[in-house]
């Protein structure tokens, strides 16, 4: 899968992560306070080492608020984050700039989120379009391997990798152990209600496939038993085959599709093109690789489950 290709230029100022309670972004907090210092390469892996780390830890995001994980090139700055943190924790293969920072600084406990639960191929989560290329232009390891990143849209695979996370705080930070269990506990309890949710709100729907510019949500379709349809190489500026519109409006008329998915701040100019052309409707669905002001929701789970609401609607769920 070519994630770079599939996420839109417009993406660069537009996802990034957002501000945790706990988390800083400042690195002069980092490795200089009284507490477990964390790197976390972005929101998915800040969201983990906040909600684990409670009052123990400091969490710093490497990604900033508005910036593009995939594209992020480390500071100077940002590598002496790392190499005064007690932790880091980092999706391998998502962000090659913050692999090789890893990997070359000494800090003690590196947590590779990618290690704790198995990654798969969902391919580009659709077909190979007239016009497009089959095969990947080498942007990073998940893409030379056809390995999907995107775990975390999967509650399960993300509990997985919770676990992970929570026994790797107690070895690195034995004075706390028992409140990292317990937080640990109390958010794969949280991801297991949420995996729920997800199971009876999807079960029974009209339709089973639906459309999106990012294929991010190969873990979601697959845990759900749906099919996820990726308007691959289309960017958000210009306008769609005539060739794609065809076959857009001939799957959706074929399966039932209502709805294109756009994410919260791209540039929604090829989804109302592609739907106005097929006859379809337009929402957000979050890939959650960053919170801003313009999320809807505040953190993982109310950004999760105004994704549930969207897929049902878009669905036709029962």
């Amino acid at each position: 899968m070519n994630v770079r290709r599939l996420i839109p230029a417009a993406a660069a100022t537009a996802l990034g992560l957002g501000a945790l309670t706990a988390c800083s972004s400042d690195s002069a907090a980092t490795g200089n306070t009284d507490k477990f210092d964390v790197v976390a390469s972005f929101y998915p892996m800040a969201f983990l080492a906040q909600q684990i780390g409670g009052d123990h830890a400091n969490v710093t995001s490497l990604t900033e608020p508005g910036q593009e994980p995939h594209d992020l090139e480390i500071s100077t700055k940002q590598r002496a984050q790392l190499e005064e943190a007690d932790a880091a924790l980092y999706l391998k293969g998502l962000q090659p700039a913050v692999d090789e920072a890893v990997s070359q600084t000494g800090i003690k406990t590196k947590i590779d989120a990618a290690t704790l639960t198995h990654l798969e191929d969902h391919g580009t989560g659709g077909h190979t379009h007239e016009g497009e290329e089959g095969h990947s232009e080498g942007h990073s390891e998940e893409e030379e391997h056809g390995r999907d990143p995107h775990v975390w849209l999967d509650p399960v695979k993300y509990a997985e990798i919770a676990q992970g996370v929570g026994k790797a705080f107690e070895k690195a930070d034995p004075d706390h152990a028992a409140d990292y269990k317990k937080n640990t506990e109390a958010l794969v309890k949280k991801l297991n209600g949420l995996n729920s949710e997800f199971e009876n709100g999807l079960k029974d729907t009209k339709t089973k496939v639906f459309f999106t510019n990012h294929a991010a949500f190969g873990y979601l379709a697959e845990r759900y038993g749906l099919t996820q349809e990726a308007i691959s190489g289309v960017d958000p500026e210009s306008e769609p085959s005539a060739a794609r519109v065809r076959e857009l409006q001939q799957e959706a008329r074929a399966d039932g599709v209502t709805t294109v998915f756009y994410e919260t701040l791209v540039s929604d100019k090829t989804a109302k093109t592609l739907a106005r052309d097929a006859n379809l409707r337009t929402d957000v669905l979050d890939p959650l690789e960053g919170i801003t002001d313009r999320s809807r929701g505040d953190d993982y789970f109310q950004v999760m489950e105004s994704n549930l609401k969207a897929l049902q609607t878009a669905m036709g769920a029962k």
